[in-house]
């Protein structure tokens, strides 16, 4: 067989589908983007029972990016299990807001506009702590987060995505000074690393757009 073709059901355009008119956002927000893919996504009926399996949500089946990455559906649902059980496991551990503030971290570092905005919106939905998410947003992750435990979720985050093998000691004593359990640690840990993963993904395969609809 061709050993270019990806996995999937059907081959992939060589076309890029980025329309020239669309509007690029050029700075971090709370606002809700679009994002456009640079490769074709399985069209939405053109889905297999597995690849909507995948999916694990019937709704993301209109997502240009998740009808991308159903074309390795195996991968896809690994991807989205781990990724719903980061962000929304409710046993113990710490709350959302500290686990949308780690993946906002992680995509305000990485640069990733569309992540951060997602993230960063969540955060401050969940925390009631609209202005100091925008702190971050504009002023990057050193800014004050505007108390010790947000500082320490940010600054833990950001030396777990810089470079992760000089994260250690130190950020899992200044989470614990800050109040976290080790169950909260490791959803914070668990928050970072896979946006810092998941960035890389979504910037390599389209870029973020202001909504127009």
């Amino acid at each position: 067989g061709d050993a270019r073709k990806p996995r999937g059901e059907e081959p992939v355009s060589e076309k890029t589908l980025i329309p020239a008119g669309h509007t690029e956002p050029v700075v971090f927000t709370r606002d809700m983007l679009d994002w456009l893919p640079w490769l074709e996504p399985v069209a939405e009926m053109a889905l297999t029972e597995r690849q909507k399996e995948s999916l694990v949500d019937a709704a993301r089946s209109k997502s240009d990016y998740f009808r991308l990455l159903a074309r390795d559906p195996d991968i896809l649902e690994a991807r989205t299990r781990t990724d719903k059980d980061i962000f929304y496991n409710p046993q113990a551990g710490a709350p959302r807001a500290d686990r949308e503030l780690a993946a906002a971290a992680t995509s305000r570092l990485n640069g990733c506009i569309y992540c951060a905005s997602v993230h960063a919106r969540h955060a401050a939905v969940y925390g009631k702590r609209e202005a100091d998410v925008d702190r971050l947003l504009e002023k990057g992750v050193s800014a004050d987060m505007g108390d010790a435990r947000w500082n320490a979720i940010v600054a833990a985050s950001v030396a777990l995505t810089a470079i992760p093998v000089d994260f250690g000691a130190d950020e899992i004593d200044r989470l614990r000074k800050a109040g976290l359990d080790e169950l909260a640690i490791v959803d914070v840990i668990n928050a970072a690393s896979f946006f810092n993963w998941a960035n890389r993904l979504m910037l390599s395969l389209g870029v973020p757009a202001v909504q127009t609809r």
